[in-house]
């Protein structure tokens, strides 16, 4: 199954979600394993990913809905940005970021 790749923790429908750290090495592999369903809304995220996972990750604001048994990395900022703002690339290094694995187990 394709993994999905979002700019934010997000239950995309009901369900039951495991959310652990990710290395970006283990997120880049499982990426490039498994092929991957951009879900990334943010055009500045987009082109962060694409550097850091070295594969083109074009926005893409759809309505994922994240299926039972499926995986999905998140590129999650440090700190919530201010309500309404777009942060630039060079503003998403400022606050820093880490990424999240998140599963759906049922």
């Amino acid at each position: 199954m394709r993994v999905g790749i979002f700019n934010g923790t997000v239950a995309t429908t009901n369900g039951l979600y495991r959310i652990s750290d990710i290395s970006l090495n283990e997120a880049k592999l499982l990426l490039h394993k498994n092929g991957y369903v951009s879900a990334v809304g943010h055009e500045s995220t987009a082109e962060i990913m694409s550097e850091l996972m070295e594969m083109d990750i074009q926005a893409n604001r759809i309505n994922f809905i994240q299926m039972v048994g499926q995986k999905a990395v998140v590129f999650k900022l440090n700190r919530r940005p201010k309500e309404g703002s777009i942060l630039t690339k060079e503003e998403v290094e400022q606050v820093g970021y880490s990424f999240k694995l998140m599963e759906r187990l049922e």
